[in-house]
């Protein structure tokens, strides 16, 4: 039975285009709303809806729950729509009259904010952690080859002498970047909706602070009507923090893709990393490179996604704002992915300090020959026409 049943059957084909994916979606929130619906109920105990006997019995069947999920045995069915449906069939089931209480003082609508936002923090968090592995291996591969000169280059041609070291903590850098964007994106989420009901508040007294200390969520997100409005909003902000790590990852997989180009051949990657062709036997190509270099419009497109799809809505819950999470999961899943395949590649990528050596030609070193005659008197502007004149 679904939560809003009032005694006829849906149309079929109505039903399952309404439901789309979401009962597939929504396996990986079971655990989290099960979370969010342990803190509801301790609630509806602290303010005398639930006696503490149904609040044990409550909590032990929610936990059973997630056991369950954690063993792959506690599935959503398509007639169901959603996990939200699927927990409260599973209370009824096993605890009768006591599971039909547990909606009490809640909408569907907080209750899948809440269990979102659960989600979402974790998701981030794991972010963080793999951009910060990242970072450590940069470190790691700048210990054996940071020293090695290479050029650097501009317009596609070679410009003034860079180096390893130079390059890649180019990336350190923007992967601290992207850590600040994160925290700012977890500090915007980090806050409680539950209690907001549907979008205009609950009937009587409830203690939402007490929820949102249970859940450890930062603060309270007061405004109802606005707590609905961010759905989608706040999806918004995390896949655009998404996109600008995908952004840094897009740029290195461009740039190892023409470094290790034989006519350039400064990185080698190995050959269990590379691909080869159906009908040219000498090739070995950067797939997981190209990959990684296409993943990043993808999740870009996802972004872009969510912001159309939540313009010019009225205030409040709209059945369109489902459409915000897939998208939003799927950026999850392709970042996370695309920066633990980067760091495998660096843990194998090698320099060839002797093809970057020779990459090196006297061109690459006029602006410092210019500079040198800056240095004996001679005006910028003078020097450059001088040093040019050999070019």
């Amino acid at each position: 039975m679904k939560l809003w049943e009032k005694g006829y059957k849906l149309d079929k084909q109505i039903e399952s285009f309404t439901v789309g994916e979401d009962y597939i979606l929504d396996q990986k929130l079971v655990s989290y709303d099960c979370l969010a619906s342990i803190a509801h109920v301790k609630m509806l105990g602290r303010i005398g809806i639930l006696k503490r006997q149904e609040v044990k019995r409550l909590v032990r069947e929610l936990n059973n729950i997630i056991k369950l999920t954690r063993k792959g045995r506690f599935k959503i069915l398509k007639e169901q729509e959603d996990c939200h449906t699927a927990i409260e069939n599973y209370l009824i089931k096993k605890l009768g009259r006591l599971g039909k209480k547990i909606h009490t003082a809640r909408s569907r609508n907080d209750q899948v904010l809440t269990a979102l936002r659960l989600y979402y923090k974790d998701e981030l968090s794991s972010c963080k952690k793999l951009i910060n592995d990242l970072i450590g291996t940069f470190k790691k591969f700048l210990k054996q080859y940071g020293g090695i000169k290479l050029p650097g280059y501009t317009h596609t041609r070679k410009a003034m002498p860079s180096s390893v070291a130079l390059w890649v903590n180019s990336f350190v850098d923007s992967m601290k970047d992207n850590l600040k964007l994160i925290d700012f994106t977890l500090q915007l989420i980090d806050q409680s909706p539950l209690g907001t009901g549907a979008g205009y508040g609950i009937p009587f007294k409830i203690d939402r602070e007490y929820t949102k200390k249970l859940l450890r969520f930062k603060k309270l997100q007061k405004n109802p009507i606005y707590t609905q409005n961010s759905r989608g909003k706040f999806e918004s902000t995390i896949l655009h923090a998404l996109t600008q790590i995908m952004f840094d990852l897009n740029k290195i997989a461009s740039d190892l893709i023409v470094f290790s180009m034989p006519e350039f051949g400064y990185f080698e990657l190995p050959k269990n990393f590379c691909t080869g062709s159906s009908i040219m036997p000498q090739k070995k190509n950067p797939d997981a490179l190209e990959l990684l270099r296409a993943k990043y419009h993808v999740v870009v497109s996802y972004e872009f996604q969510v912001k159309n799809t939540i313009g010019n809505l009225l205030s409040g819950y709209n059945r369109d704002l489902q459409l915000t999470k897939e998208p939003t999961m799927k950026g999850f899943e392709i970042t996370k992915e695309s920066l633990s395949v980067m760091s495998l590649i660096f843990k194998n990528l090698k320099v060839d300090k002797e093809k970057c050596n020779k990459a090196l030609t006297k061109d690459i070193y006029a602006t410092e020959k210019a500079y040198k005659l800056v240095e004996k008197g001679v005006p910028f502007r003078e020097a450059y026409k001088i040093i040019s004149e050999n070019y």
